[in-house]
């Protein structure tokens, strides 16, 4: 088997599908990439047996074959090359020889019939979904979810489907973001749980295309099709806990105030927090917020007050400082605002502007024990 082909073209295409690979495999064959070509089509597959995902290429080649080549190696050579035609042929000797303009370079390949199948999914349900949409969606909920073994549940995005819009949930149960689109909206009512690792891969190469995704998706996995890529993988077994549950429906206390001046206001004050509860105390009265920190180990104490709109009764509630960076950094609005009932129920924080018709964000942060 031969095939020519474009070093940028190729590595661009390798660096996206190395995102797959893990560092450690128990699968040796897994380290490698498998190039499958047929009419001068190459398709190259990336998998860790719960993700897998390939591109199709253009090459000039006129023959078919199937090699399993060391990922590592192909890319840190490739990422050498300036833009040139690469010649790759199959030798007797089990190895691959590559020709560029400069110099020739032989490395062994593994049978291509030795990589695992990509799974092939039953009767599937299907939905199209613009790719910038869905870059956006799993960006603004991905931050949230867990890192917790014990619950795997809660460390994936939960996707929610349905005739009215579609839903996106991510939580740790520490915080809680819900991301709705009304503008788009699937034929029929499903339900499933997404892995994080397939969905960073999908979110840093669905920000540059335009192109329209289409998802299907069964109960135990879900394959994304756009331009050239195929991704398919396994889906999180389990039952989404039931976040309608804990969002307060009745807030009362309500806090307009600007973005950047509020979390740069954060980020300073949080510097000064104790390091273990990372807590800061928020104190509103009237027009005015007052936001102090206090580590009483260190006698470090900061505090800073702002000028904000608020309706409500007076109140002091504390919050866990990283929680409330995060999810300012991930809100592009000017204003926001933060709806609170009592100081030991949850703070629900949404964008005032900076949404398109029919996108929604709530985000809901857990307070903080405050010690008076």
């Amino acid at each position: 088997m031969k095939f020519i082909v474009s070093s940028t073209y190729l590595l661009k295409q390798l660096q996206v599908l190395g995102g797959v690979i893990n560092n450690s495999n128990t699968l040796p064959i897994l380290d490698n990439f498998l190039f499958d070509l047929k009419d001068s089509k190459l398709t190259v597959s990336a998998s860790d047996l719960e993700t897998t995902m390939s591109s199709t290429l253009d090459v000039e080649s006129d023959e078919d074959g199937s090699i399993a080549l060391p990922a590592r190696l192909l890319l840190d050579t490739l990422k050498t090359f300036p833009e040139q035609p690469l010649t790759f042929v199959v030798e007797e000797n089990n190895t691959v020889e590559i020709s560029s303009n400069h110099g020739k370079y032989a490395l062994a390949y593994a049978d291509g019939n030795e990589f695992p199948k990509s799974v092939e999914l039953d009767d599937p349900s299907t939905t199209t979904i613009a790719g910038e949409i869905l870059a956006t969606a799993i960006s603004k909920t991905i931050f949230a979810a867990g890192n917790d073994d014990l619950r795997p549940v809660m460390s994936g995005v939960f996707f929610q489907f349905s005739t009215e819009g579609l839903t996106f949930v991510a939580t740790d149960a520490h915080k809680l973001v819900k991301y709705t689109r009304e503008d788009v909206k699937a034929d029929q009512v499903a339900e499933f749980i997404m892995p994080k690792k397939p969905l960073n891969l999908l979110k840093g190469i669905l920000a540059a295309t335009d192109d329209a995704v289409t998802i299907e998706y069964n109960d135990s996995n879900a394959k994304f099709t756009f331009e050239n890529s195929v991704l398919v993988c396994r889906l999180i077994d389990g039952k989404y806990p039931n976040y309608e549950a804990v969002i307060p429906k009745e807030n009362p206390n309500k806090l307009t105030i600007d973005r950047t001046q509020f979390l740069n206001s954060v980020r300073r004050v949080s510097i000064f927090s104790n390091k273990t509860t990372h807590q800061i105390r928020l104190k509103i009265a009237g027009a005015e917020l007052n936001i102090s920190a206090e580590d009483i180990d260190y006698s470090n104490k900061a505090e800073e007050r702002l000028s904000c709109d608020y309706q409500g009764d007076d109140m002091q509630i504390g919050f866990n400082s990283r929680f409330l960076t995060e999810m300012l950094n991930n809100l592009n609005a000017d204003n926001v605002q933060l709806e609170m009932s009592l100081p030991n129920r949850a703070g629900i924080l949404t964008p005032v502007d900076g949404l398109d018709e029919g996108e929604h964000v709530t985000m809901l942060v857990m307070p903080v024990m405050l010690n008076s």
